[in-house]
């Protein structure tokens, strides 16, 4: 009995994430809050730890020397690199006691790969940024569609009933998944700064993005991992006004 109740112990899992401006909040760090959205998911009991990356304390040099947020002690073991933390995570925390969180669609991971990409050349060449401008509405295009067209999971083929256009919460279906961490904290960069240094907004044309936009901030994995507005403008000050 005693090693069941041990396999069945909650793991020790510690995040450091990057704090904002005041040294303390959640700062600015897309990554960061990937991985800050994942455990919340899990539903797994973790701490977090803001790091000020202007004084980092001495015990977190030694405990990861060379090392910037975010990266993770879990069950005393140092785990960096996001992407292999992520990995990790959905791996070990698995069913049946905690979901996964992979995609059904690979497509859910894809569409959004090379948006924040374009978000960062647009923002960079403010306020000379037209052509920037279109390459990035050609990507929120390409979001919206995926967003408005149907996954085959809801497509009822015994139905003569056609649907047209995806009432889908998220990339994947109604529930959060891997993609949607990897995603929604970018839109949320892109959002502010775009707003604040180039006066753009996110076209309300594209539906899908503002339906998928609307119902991510009705969830607290999401909302509640934010950078405060203030961190995401003073982060990218000097990158739109750097002329």
């Amino acid at each position: 009995m005693a090693l069941r109740q041990s396999s069945e112990r909650e793991p020790t899992i510690e995040l450091f994430i990057k704090a904002g401006h005041d040294g303390e909040n959640v700062g600015n760090c897309p990554f960061c809050q990937r991985l800050f959205m994942v455990l919340w998911l899990k539903g797994v009991k973790f701490t977090v730890t803001t790091v000020d990356m202007r004084k980092k304390p001495d015990e977190l040099k030694d405990l990861a020397p060379g090392t910037n947020p975010p990266f993770l002690l879990y069950n005393g073991i140092l785990k960096t690199d996001f992407i292999k933390i992520e990995e990790f995570l959905e791996q070990t925390l698995a069913p049946p006691r905690y979901p996964h969180l992979s995609p059904i669609n690979k497509e859910s991971f894809d569409v959004g790969a090379d948006i924040f990409a374009k978000f960062s050349a647009f923002i960079k060449n403010s306020p000379n940024n037209s052509y920037q401008e279109k390459s990035l509405l050609r990507e929120f295009k390409r979001l919206d569609d995926y967003l408005n067209s149907p996954l085959p999971e809801e497509i009822d083929h015994n139905s003569q009933d056609t649907i047209a256009v995806s009432s889908r919460k998220f990339l994947d279906g109604d529930n959060l998944t891997l993609a949607d961490c990897n995603l929604l904290p970018k839109l949320h960069v892109i959002r502010i700064a775009s707003k604040k240094y180039c006066n753009f907004d996110i076209p309300t044309q594209f539906t899908g993005v503002q339906r998928y936009i609307q119902n991510a901030n009705e969830r607290e994995e999401f909302r509640q991992t934010c950078p405060a507005d203030i961190e995401v403008e003073k982060a990218y000050f000097g990158v739109a006004n750097k002329r």
